[in-house]
């Protein structure tokens, strides 16, 4: 059984060849993702969380800047970068670059992840496409 740090490192580079499973196999069934929305997703409302980013974004790619872990847990900062080319949160595609900062912390019960807290700079994607104007 691979360590959670290689089950981490495998499931970014799925996530980075576009293959969304791969990538989701990294998640425990009883997965709770927080932070995205109001309420913690379950596993099939990751997988469409997940596969509208993709439709989105192209094939997004996730740059790793630091990974901090402690035991079964990790901290990482992120960034994610891509091109608009399909309809976001209403906002139809622009071709505009994006790069999506974040950190998210992730707890494992072996290879698989349990629970996941994350946050992301949604309102400065919304401006780089558009959706909201930027500060003035």
């Amino acid at each position: 059984m691979p360590t959670p740090q290689e089950a981490l490192s495998a499931a970014i580079e799925r996530w980075n060849a576009g293959d969304l499973d791969g990538y989701l196999s990294l998640y425990d069934e009883g997965i709770r993702l927080h932070g995205y929305s109001p309420e913690p997703m379950d596993k099939v409302q990751v997988r469409d969380f997940y596969e509208r980013i993709f439709r989105a974004f192209g094939t997004p790619r996730l740059e790793l800047h630091e990974v901090l872990w402690d035991g079964q847990a990790c901290t990482i900062r992120f960034t994610m970068t891509g091109r608009h080319v399909d309809e976001f949160m209403g906002v139809p595609a622009t071709a505009a670059p994006i790069a999506l900062p974040g950190i998210t912390i992730l707890h494992f019960r072996g290879a698989r992840c349990v629970e996941r807290f994350s946050q992301a700079d949604m309102l400065g994607l919304l401006v780089q496409i558009g959706a909201v104007p930027a500060p003035a």
